[in-house]
């Protein structure tokens, strides 16, 4: 019997498009769900597999709900794991994966983070990455699904926050420039237009100017 794969998610959420993104990497075949929550609508079924938080993504594996975008990833992982891993195998390596992805974690759910502030936490990350092709180093791995979905998000903030991202962190528009240009990656993200055209529309609905 194939596995039933259902994952529950909103087209613009970064967290949705980790485990997007870590399902492509696998080859996975999944339904995709759409969940509402322009209008703040929830349907049964996303209240019936996330009773706790009420919030999409989340990942129905034979009927059996994953919540939380990291964890769901790491369980694609260890589940599929007769391909390419996401993450190290090495102890102490897997700890690093986890820590700096769980920093991305923390800091994309920020809602209002001040430009320094944002600015500083990306030249953190640039730091972590140094020389190496991918946070994990020659692979594109686990923090980098955790990061990368981000990246369609910064249209918006350069617009409304006046700034230039590149010119303030020329390596981690690299990075993200060569993570765009892998298959999973390109094909999960939004265009940065439409994200854009969204967070107007959610500033507009939020009385934000």
């Amino acid at each position: 019997m194939a596995d039933e794969v259902i994952l529950l998610d909103f087209w613009p959420s970064p967290f949705g498009i980790r485990v997007r993104i870590a399902l492509a990497e696998k080859g996975i075949k999944y339904q995709y769900i759409e969940e509402d929550l322009m209008s703040m609508k929830k349907s049964p079924l996303l209240l019936e597999m996330n009773p706790v938080h009420k919030k999409s993504p989340v990942l129905i594996h034979n009927g059996k709900p994953i919540c939380e975008s990291l964890i769901a990833v790491q369980y694609i992982d260890e589940v599929w794991n007769d391909g390419s891993p996401l993450l190290p195998s090495d102890p102490y390596q897997r700890s690093q994966a986890l820590f700096w992805a769980d920093y991305v974690d923390k800091k994309g759910e920020e809602q209002e983070v001040a430009k320094k502030e944002f600015i500083e936490t990306l030249k953190l990350l640039e730091g972590q990455l140094g020389d190496k092709t991918y946070f994990g180093g020659n692979k594109f791995g686990y923090v980098d699904i955790s990061l990368i979905p981000f990246y369609g998000r910064f249209k918006a903030i350069e617009i409304f926050g006046n700034i230039d991202i590149e010119s303030e962190c020329p390596k981690f528009i690299v990075w993200a420039k060569r993570c765009m240009k892998i298959e999973s990656v390109f094909m999960s993200l939004p265009e940065k237009d439409k994200l854009y055209e969204f967070t107007v529309e959610m500033r507009k609905k939020l009385g934000i100017e």
